[in-house]
Formats: structure tokens, sequence, C-alpha cells
């Protein structure tokens, strides 16, 4: 077994580790938005999360999935704004986008650009994505590639 999916959101409680290529890692962190869970537990990851992303020297970026069918959630803000705070590298991925007609996605699209550039300069990449389609495979491959040159051991 690699990891414990479900199509509920919040069951995904630990941090998994998966060796690439006896290489690097690539590491799944719980998620932090619509989890059913008590808030005392849901604080807990968060703290957890805040102390791995901060503390860990070789983090190269980190990839924030966001739900492309949704308006910019709060909490999507709140944690993309504390990445910036951080100055840790990362890119949005916007998921799910074969739910979306072309003219939905672009309209989502451009009011999350314009919502993030009321607090950014420079807005962080962008990846667009659909795990159904495997849309947005081939950009997140080559980053990573194009990442991990980039690390000295």
């Amino acid at each position: 077994m690699l990891a414990k999916i479900s199509s509920t959101p919040g069951k995904t409680q630990l941090i998994n580790h998966f060796l690439i290529n006896d290489n690097w890692y690539l590491v799944d962190l719980p998620g932090y938005g619509y989890a059913r869970t008590a808030k005392t537990k849901r604080r807990q990851w968060e703290t957890v999360i805040e102390q791995y992303l901060i503390n860990r020297i070789n983090l190269m970026s980190v990839f924030l999935l966001v739900d492309s069918r949704l308006p910019l959630q709060d909490n999507d803000h709140e944690v993309i704004n504390w990445f910036g705070e951080k100055q840790l590298h990362f890119t949005i991925v916007l998921t799910k986008i074969d739910k979306l007609t072309p003219n939905k996605l672009v309209s989502n699209f451009e009011a999350l650009k314009k919502m993030l550039n009321q607090d950014w300069e420079e807005l962080p990449p962008f990846i667009l994505s659909s795990s159904a389609q495997g849309t947005g495979r081939e950009e997140i491959l080559y980053f990573i590639e194009k990442t991990n040159k980039l690390f000295v051991s």
C-alpha cells in the first residue's frame, strides 16, 4: 500500500514520503481545507504542516492544490499569503479543470489572479491540471525535473 486515499476530505492525516528513483522524495501533506474533523485536530495538523514546511532545510518547492471550480477560498488565500511571508517557493496547481467549460475556467482563473494581485506584486506560477485527462502532467513532471537539477546534496 502506498497511501490511504479517499473521496472524503480530511482522510490524509499523515505526512507521506515517497522515495522516487532512490534519489528524492515527493511528500504528501494533509490538506487543510474541507476536512470533516474537529477544529482542535485541524489546528494540530496545521501546526505540524507549518513546522515541516518551515524547518525542512532541503525543501525545494511546494505544489498547492486548489480546486479550479471554486472561487479562491479564504483558507487557500491565507496559505498562499503565508507561503509568501515565509518565502517558500510554491506553485499553484489548479485541479479538476475538466469539470469546467473553457469559458468558466478562464473566468475562474482570471478572478483568482485578480484576487491575488491585490496582495502580490508578482504572482506565483500556476499549472492547470486534470487527473482524469492527464492535463498538466507533463508540466508538473518538467517542473520537478528542472527543480531537482538545482538541488545539490
